[in-house]
């Protein structure tokens, strides 16, 4: 078998999240007890290149990498390339490039498609002893016969073939001899098996199609379910983690490997992540990029690990979260609440406070003097005192949020109001005495007075307020772009449509808003793609690469509002 070096470039990670009990490590800890392995743990991730990875994954990528981690194993990452048809390089470096940001490293790189000649021989050891056979059946006639759950399926007319006559005939399919779709290799196990993977599954199809690694080297592919567990052999691997779905699936797995004599490899299956209110589905996601729903892979509102990582979610609360649901043998449905709980969490550590105003409303301060400025002490996270202060330029006109005036207030409204008095962060009171229309009677601007004596936010003479708005000086003030990011479907479960709809009926209508000019504090200006930021009293916001110098452009990444650490409250309290 052929395979790449291992990568040495990227580092272990630095990961210090508790490693909580779970049943796959607890059968690892008894593996070694027992020295099944020999003291070994080698894990890998195989993923197909045929999209970008989601969130789902994530879990996937925790788990392998993070137990082999954990009792110093190692852990493979391979491309389970064996559909030609559907498989992109830009796909592989795409994996590549999630693994890395999760804060993973993989020990060796390897293809399923390294072991197309060791397969192919494999296959043809299994036609020798009468454990393989060459179908003629199409598509549609092989499902008939396969039967059902509660029928037994038939056995194909073509069963038994000779050893002789299903050599000859394999070979020529891997020549090229046969259309498409015109015969396949499938196993001999049992076609009245309960099981219906065991019902002579499929193990090669005849596929003219060039592989984004071998070309046209060949023209027949190998299925996963007999590529995966051989390609686990070929690697040792000891703890071969996939999701519930293929628990049916390993006494296909092992029958091949034990067929075979070949290194036993255990198959350990675990539930898959679901969230509300999205979509975890390859194909799903591909139509709608195909479609222009999103505007790529890692449109921030797609749930994959790119979109995730453009939209700013860190790595750390990715790893946290994951953490935190646990492993186990039964399906269920996380709320994406409590993801975002982890992101905040993790934010609100490391993120650095600024201001900005996504819809602006002038404020005049009448008394402030012409001309004035001055440079306001400004705090870059109470979470971090390392992180030390900026300084924040104040003048006579400054930019508050729409929402921090009203002219007629409601009950219970404590901002800015005329005749009453606020903060304003890192600044001075002030009170609202008037107000400018415009000729549709739209405001536009506020007149205001302030008390010099309150500079900082505090009045000698004790006097309180009630509320602290942000605020940016109009002169000083940097014009942005913001997208304000909503779940891509209203529907807590994507998939439930009403009858002659699919997925796409629920789509969120209201899932992008961009905002051309919001008003931003000056060090703002040339922040770099990636950077994090709270915006005060808005939420998180990342610089998106579409910036550029003096024209920035943010994502938010989530609200300020937790709505799981809310529920976790309320749960907890019962």
């Amino acid at each position: 078998m052929s395979a790449s070096k291992p990568e040495t470039e990227v580092s272990p990670p630095s990961v210090a999240e508790p490693r909580p009990s779970n049943f796959i490590r607890d059968i690892i800890l008894d593996d070694l007890k027992t020295n099944k392995y020999s003291g070994r743990v080698q894990t890998r991730f195989p993923p197909e290149p045929n999209g970008y990875l989601h969130i789902g994954h994530a879990k996937a990528i925790c788990l392998d990498f993070g137990l082999a981690d954990e009792f110093s194993g190692h852990t493979n990452l391979r491309f389970d390339d064996t559909n030609p048809e559907k498989e992109e390089t830009e796909y592989v470096e795409s994996i590549m490039e999630d693994v890395r940001w999760l804060g993973f490293h993989w020990d060796n790189l390897f293809y399923a498609s390294d072991y197309f000649g060791q397969l192919y021989e494999w296959a043809v050891q299994l036609i020798k002893a009468g454990k393989a056979y060459v179908d003629d059946l199409s598509a549609d006639q092989i499902r008939e016969y396969r039967g059902t759950l509660t029928s037994p399926g038939k056995d194909s007319p073509y069963r038994n073939r000779s050893v002789e006559e299903n050599l000859n005939l394999f070979e020529r399919m891997k020549a090229g001899e046969f259309p498409d779709g015109s015969r396949v290799l499938r196993a001999k196990i049992d076609m009245a098996s309960p099981n219906l993977n065991l019902r002579d599954p499929v193990m090669y199809r005849i596929l003219h199609a060039s592989h984004h690694r071998t070309g046209d080297q060949w023209c027949i592919y190998p299925m996963y379910d007999y590529a995966h567990g051989q390609s686990d052999s070929l690697e040792k691997v000891t703890h071969s983690m996939c999701t519930l779905e293929f628990q049916d699936h390993r006494p296909l797995y092992n029958w091949f490997i034990e067929q075979l004599g070949i290194f036993p490899s255990q198959q350990i299956e675990f539930d898959r992540l679901s969230l509300t209110y999205t979509l975890l589905s390859k194909r799903k996601l591909l139509r709608l990029v195909q479609e222009g729903q999103v505007s790529g892979w890692d449109d921030p509102r797609m749930p994959t690990l790119s979109g995730i990582r453009r939209r700013g979610y860190p790595p750390e609360a990715i790893r946290n979260f994951v953490a935190s649901i646990g492993v186990s043998k039964t399906e269920g449905i996380i709320e994406l609440a409590m993801l975002e709980h982890f992101v905040r969490e993790d934010l609100n550590k490391r993120a650095r406070r600024v201001m900005a105003v996504l819809r602006p409303l002038k404020v005049v301060i009448d008394n402030y003097p012409e001309g004035q400025v001055e440079e306001m002490d400004a705090v870059n996270n109470p979470e971090d005192e390392s992180a030390g202060t900026r300084k924040v330029p104040f003048s006579r006109e400054l930019y508050i949020e729409q929402d921090d005036f009203r002219e007629d207030p409601p009950k219970g409204y404590f901002r800015l109001s005329p005749g009453r008095e606020v903060r304003l962060r890192y600044g001075y009171f002030i009170t609202a005495k008037s107000v400018v229309k415009n000729d549709r009677g739209e405001l536009i601007e506020v007149h205001c007075t302030y008390d010099p004596a309150t500079r900082g936010g505090n009045a000698p003479d004790g006097r309180k307020v009630k509320s602290t708005i942000h605020w940016v000086s109009a002169a000083h003030a940097v014009e942005g772009e913001v997208r304000v990011y909503d779940t891509l479907f209203a529907n807590q479960n994507p998939s439930e449509v009403e009858e002659g709809q699919d997925f796409t009926a629920n789509l969120n209508p209201h899932s992008l808003e961009v905002i051309p000019g919001a008003k931003l504090e000056p060090s703002l200006a040339n922040a770099a793609p990636g950077n994090r930021y709270q915006f005060e009293r808005l939420g998180y916001f990342c610089v998106d690469p579409d910036s550029k110098p003096g024209k920035p452009v943010f994502n938010r990444t989530v609200a300020l509002k937790d709505t799981w650490a809310k529920v976790e409250k309320k749960q907890g309290g019962k």
